[in-house]
């Protein structure tokens, strides 16, 4: 009885954090499955990536390559520090009271009368978020490390390499530069999301709108965008 009762009062609240888990991990699928072939952001990097490393290939001289693999573990070097003073932050938040914030929310119109169970729960799906930012940003800062490694054990031009063998290594760095750069994204795409489960302390239904709007302005930047055309028409061969 006390089951079927929960359900009945949290109904709602079941369905958004269904329809938010369908958009979130729904357009990381959907993502993954169309930068194959179809023109975004990821597909068109990737292809910007091969001719980076195929020219980097040419050069005796890599400092300007390291120096490029260097910025970009700085970027995301920043975004997991950064979530782990967001983790602190909020394991803080779930560790004091929370009555004055939940009456505040209360004044708030069309406000869900928040009880300090569903209060920690909405912290806990954010907390949640942000330790699997967090794991995404730290795999994709290990794997920036290893582009750099298999950059620096590249034949150089006095080698004489096949071309066969070039070509092999120009594809395993930049694939493994690709696959760092899109768990940089997930990353990001998980900060996007987490601005969602804000609305759910406000109500169930504002999590929901949230939540595909945040698809649509994922879906827009990496798919419709200004800056993939831009890429496009410049796409190397």
């Amino acid at each position: 009885m006390a089951t079927v009762e929960f359900l009945k009062d949290n109904i709602g609240n079941l369905l958004a954090v269904a329809w938010f888990l369908l958009c979130f991990r729904g357009y990381f699928y959907y993502t993954d499955l169309r930068s194959v072939d179809t023109p975004t952001l990821a597909y068109a990097m990737h292809r910007f990536r091969k001719q980076w490393i195929r020219k980097a290939m040419r050069r005796d001289n890599r400092i300007a390559d390291t120096n490029i693999i260097a910025n970009l573990e700085r970027s995301v070097s920043f975004f997991a520090s950064t979530t782990l003073f967001i983790l602190a932050g909020l394991m803080t938040v779930l560790g004091t009271s929370s009555e004055t914030v939940i009456l505040m929310l209360r004044d708030i119109p069309f406000s869900d009368a928040n009880s300090r169970g569903a209060w920690e729960l909405k912290v806990l799906l954010l907390i949640c978020l942000f330790v699997y930012a967090f794991f995404k940003f730290t795999w994709g800062l290990r794997q920036f490390g290893q582009v750099s490694v298999m950059l620096g054990g590249v034949p150089e031009s006095h080698e004489n390499a096949s071309d066969e063998f070039l070509e092999r290594n120009i594809d395993s760095i930049s694939t493994m530069s690709s696959k760092a750069a899109g768990n940089f994204n997930n990353g990001l795409r998980t900060y996007y999301f987490s601005m969602a489960v804000l609305g759910w302390f406000v109500n169930f239904w504002v999590f929901m709108i949230l939540s595909t709007l945040i698809v649509a302005v994922l879906y827009r930047r990496e798919f419709r965008s200004d800056t993939l055309a831009i890429m496009m028409s410049n796409l190397p061969d």
